[in-house]
């Protein structure tokens, strides 16, 4: 028997997350989604947690359409202030909040209801390895699936906001 070889690399280090949540942001809530991780996803300390809000829908060159994500925060300018779209993370949760000049209360219910943000969540081995643009959600996502090798699981849209 040789002697013993270098240590596997742990799964969990090998794995992107994605989370599509989508929820109202109303004065009940403060004008705060929460997303709690499950405790099956292990986020650590280095990971990088990336939020990305649904803009719009576009047309493709081919008669389709294409969802148009950016990332947070993202500020919009309103005839009576700012309002901004911005996100925290712990290794435990995420949350995704308005800030802004403007008075919430007023706001559409195109600002404030039916809102779809993408969680990404980047471990730190992946990391090491990548130049990508974060601000660039297509780019993250193509680069995590394919350039790195790393499994990307991309779970359904949680409710119950």
């Amino acid at each position: 028997m040789g002697p013993m070889g270098p240590p596997g690399v742990d799964g969990d280090n090998l794995l992107s997350t994605v989370i599509e949540i989508e929820g109202n942001f109303t004065p009940a809530n403060n004008y705060l989604l929460y997303y709690s991780f499950p405790s099956k996803l292990n986020v650590y300390d280095s990971d990088v947690v990336l939020a990305y809000i649904l803009w719009e829908t576009a047309s493709t060159n081919n008669g389709g359409t294409t969802d148009v994500w950016r990332p947070l925060p993202q500020t919009v300018i309103l005839n009576d202030g700012v309002l901004q779209y911005n996100f925290d993370y712990t290794t435990a949760d995420v949350q995704i909040f308005l800030e802004g000049t403007t008075d919430f209360n007023k706001l559409r219910p195109a600002e404030t209801h039916n809102q779809i943000f993408r969680i990404v969540v980047v471990p730190a081995a992946f990391l090491k390895k990548t130049t990508i643009d974060f601000k660039d959600y297509d780019a993250v996502m193509n680069s995590i699936e394919t350039e790195s090798g790393l499994i990307l699981k991309d779970n359904s849209k949680p409710k119950g906001f």
